[in-house]
């Protein structure tokens, strides 16, 4: 067909390979959705403040029960790697030195939004549904709420509730990891 468009979906060994070369630097924040490299949103001081204070209460409550993981990358599948605010891991002695989480290696999501919620709603969702992601949890920062998704079920999440300040949540795979809903609606 004369004049399509044709797009190439790189896979998740690509990316990493455009790191290693240089096309991509560590100073693009970017991610891989569906063999697509996307441009990440700007990090400001509130956002950075929920995710420091998430990332404080998380260590404390899970102890040596799961790695906290702030801002890196994880393996969905062969085209989606990206790169959630916060993620519990079931704990490794390497701490994930030789390879990405995986699905199978996650306790819980976390994606703190201040300009991104409706993408992290619609497209991380969706993502992180379809790669049986047990529990997500979505801090609109806007409307000082916390999202809580579970039970993932061709490519969606049956179950969304809401959480508001002065609530107590906790992943459902590691119940003894309970923080403070404000915790992620730092001010």
């Amino acid at each position: 067909m004369a004049g399509a468009v044709i797009k190439k979906r790189f896979t998740a060994d690509e990316y990493q390979r455009m790191g290693q070369v240089g096309i991509l630097s560590d100073r693009d924040r970017v991610e891989l959705i569906d063999g697509e490299v996307v441009a990440m949103t700007p990090i400001g001081p509130r956002h950075n403040a929920c995710v420091n204070h998430a990332t404080r209460a998380l260590v404390l409550a899970a102890g040596d029960d799961a790695i906290v993981q702030s801002q890196g990358s994880v393996r969905l599948d062969p085209y989606h790697e990206p790169e959630p605010d916060l993620v519990l891991l079931r704990p490794r002695t390497d701490f994930y030195a030789s390879r990405l989480p995986g699905p199978d290696d996650m306790f819980l999501i976390i994606e703190i939004a201040d300009s991104s919620f409706e993408y992290d709603r619609d497209v991380k969702a969706r993502v992180y549904a379809a790669a049986s992601i047990t529990e997500y949890w979505l801090a609109d920062l806007n409307a000082n709420a916390v999202w809580s998704y579970s039970s993932p079920e061709r490519g969606s999440y049956r179950s969304v509730d809401p959480c508001h300040r002065g609530q107590t949540i906790a992943p459902q795979l590691l119940p003894s990891c309970a923080i403070a809903v404000d915790v992620l609606l730092t001010e």
